[in-house]
């Protein structure tokens, strides 16, 4: 079964030649009534409505020319899973779209579980104590990571090389931000789960 991606391009050169070689290598491209497995957005500001209608489907963003590290950096923190900004070559773009599926599509039904916290990988569905809780792309990604090892600190500079895929880290509040979102989503559902900032190194979860 072909991987199904919803082009969100008004451009129509550039959405004629994206589906054209989209299509050849194997995707279906969709409309906005279907259920996408990743959506390709040109705009930032239509991330929220993207989330709304379709959950928490991988998005890459594909920025304007003029974008810059802040753009990307925004992008990011609103939950994006990738941003490449135009011109991009199409061998590019279509790695980034095999990386960010490799992540987000394991195995069926694999489980990952820390205490009371419960992540099916398959659907990306995420429950405490049963309760399930909805996580926007990034916070996914930055609990499974500390699901990984529950008992271990990973710094910052790990999390935002794994997780963002930040080479040039500088200063950033990108995993502040996304790890306050996650403590108070896991707090609302479930009172004896944290995300646990470890002052000056980093963060860790404590599932009890």
């Amino acid at each position: 079964m072909s991987t199904a991606l919803l082009l969100a391009e008004s451009q129509p050169e550039t959405r004629g030649f994206l589906e054209r070689h989209l299509t050849n290598d194997g995707f279906q491209v969709v409309d906005a009534e279907a259920r996408p497995d990743l959506v390709l957005l040109e705009d930032t500001a239509a991330l929220d409505a993207c989330r709304a209608r379709h959950g928490d489907v991988p998005v890459i963003v594909l920025g304007e020319p003029e974008s810059d590290t802040v753009d990307r950096v925004r992008a990011l923190d609103g939950g994006c899973d990738d941003f490449l900004a135009k011109p991009f070559a199409y061998e590019e773009l279509l790695a980034r779209i095999r990386a960010v599926l490799r992540r987000t599509t394991p195995a069926a039904h694999e489980m990952r579980r820390a205490g009371p916290v419960t992540a099916d990988l398959a659907t990306r569905c995420v429950t405490v104590d049963g309760v399930p809780i909805f996580l926007a792309g990034k916070e996914y990604e930055l609990l499974l990571k500390l699901m990984t090892d529950p008992t271990r600190v990973f710094t910052k500079e790990h999390l935002l090389r794994e997780v963002w895929d930040f080479r040039s880290l500088g200063r950033t509040r990108t995993l502040d931000s996304h790890a306050s979102r996650l403590r108070r989503k896991l707090a609302a559902a479930g009172q004896d789960v944290y995300v646990v900032n470890v002052w000056g190194v980093g963060y860790r979860l404590l599932a009890e």
